[in-house]
């Protein structure tokens, strides 16, 4: 039978371990979450041909869906830091799950809006409490864990483009039903994590809660800090929300390749920015997030100004470089800022997940009617001066233990 003392040295291993299995389940589901989503942009060229849409229309149907990922996660964070649901991930994967039903049988542009804010209000249940999950599980090593989690997340959304090429171009529209599969995968992997998550926050009950001041940094700083880290996640989710959004369409326009041939070219550059996210964080336990930050943003530059002149094959080069090297920055930005302001990890989470998702709303709204009235090849254009922004990460301050 098991002691009271085998429980307590349990407990202890629970709250002081990095919880592999747990960081490793939960980026899973990261995954299949993101997978999910990333079906949205892939069948945009089948949803242009089929129902004679605009670019305008592209750029509003990916406004809807990130606007509604995006407004609602401060606000999830915020109620779940005074008030964890351990199982309100399964909520917001069930809303996911009809989502893209929905979607499979979508056939005019409002019912295409609908499905994807359904798929949007699941992935603003799903962020935050990913994001806390992954902190409790990471025994201390927090850039690790998220680069664990994000880079579920990210070959989540690259593989999307390549199975919607294999499964949903072939065939039509409906064939986008195969991925309630991957839908009822993550309820079972999320339910199992939920039970964890309960329990641990059983074992936390009655105990006092220790925060450790990862700076000494007044209250103006440390707001100041946080203002230029959201211009950063302007910067960069303006401008990958170009790459994601547009990529095929710029692949088909400029090198005239098949619908199917494009979704490969973007496969490669997924994938690439999933690998990206596995070096950001921790890198950034060892050097430090603010170089990390600083260098991924920025460093990005020369390449982006490249990008619109060169051929297909160092295009795809070029995007590989992009990819990597801006997908490490957004678990250094994360853990920097949970540090900044550790007593309220869901809402910091929240809001730095859910203006990510804005800035991605907002920038394929704009970019789409810019499209419409120039071309998208100008959009590239226009949008590699973008990364420039990321010089700002000079002013950032370094977090010092105390």
């Amino acid at each position: 039978m098991e002691t009271s003392i085998d429980t307590a040295e349990k407990n202890k291993e629970l709250l002081q371990k990095t919880v592999y299995s747990i960081l490793f389940s939960i980026s899973f589901a990261h995954l299949l979450n993101d997978l999910i989503q990333a079906v949205i942009p892939s069948v945009y060229p089948i949803l242009k041909q089929n129902y004679n849409l605009s670019f305008s229309q592209i750029g509003l149907i990916t406004f809807a869906f990130q606007l509604s990922a995006s407004l609602l996660q401060p606000f999830v964070g915020y109620y779940t830091d005074k008030y964890p649901k351990p199982f309100s991930q399964v909520y917001g994967m069930l809303f996911s799950l009809m989502g893209i039903v929905s979607l499979s049988f979508a056939n005019n542009f409002y019912w295409i809006l609908l499905s994807v804010v359904l798929i949007g209000i699941g992935s603003s249940i799903f962020h935050p409490e990913s994001a806390r999950i992954s902190n409790m599980a990471s025994g201390g090593k927090r850039g690790l864990a998220q680069s664990i989690f994000q880079v579920g997340g990210n070959f989540g959304t690259a593989l999307g483009p390549l199975l919607v090429a294999l499964i949903v171009v072939p065939n039509s529209q409906k064939y986008i039903l195969w991925f309630v599969i991957g839908a009822v995968i993550a309820l079972g992997i999320i339910s199992k994590i939920a039970f964890w998550y309960r329990d641990h926050l059983i074992f936390k009950k009655n105990k006092p809660i220790v925060f450790i001041d990862l700076h000494n940094l007044s209250k103006s700083k440390v707001k100041w800090a946080i203002v230029i880290l959201l211009i950063v996640i302007f910067s960069k989710f303006f401008y990958t929300a170009c790459l994601s959004t547009y990529y095929t369409f710029f692949l088909m326009d400029k090198f005239h390749l098949s619908i199917k041939q494009a979704q490969f070219h973007m496969f490669i550059y997924l994938i690439a920015y999933a690998l990206g996210t596995i070096l950001g964080g921790p890198l950034g336990d060892k050097i430090g997030r603010k170089h990390v930050i600083w260098l991924s943003v920025f460093g990005a530059t020369p390449f982006a100004l490249l990008l619109p002149y060169v051929n297909l094959f160092w295009t795809d080069v070029l995007m590989i470089i992009i990819g990597i090297i801006m997908s490490s920055a957004f678990p250094a930005i994360l853990v920097y800022a949970q540090e900044l302001v550790p007593r309220k990890l869901g809402m910091v989470s929240g809001l730095f997940y859910g203006f990510a998702f804005g800035m991605g709303a907002l920038g394929s709204a704009l970019l789409g009617k810019l499209a419409d009235a120039t071309s998208i090849q100008y959009v590239y254009h226009v949008c590699s001066f973008l990364p420039l922004i990321g010089i700002i990460c000079f002013f950032l301050p370094n977090l010092k233990k105390k």
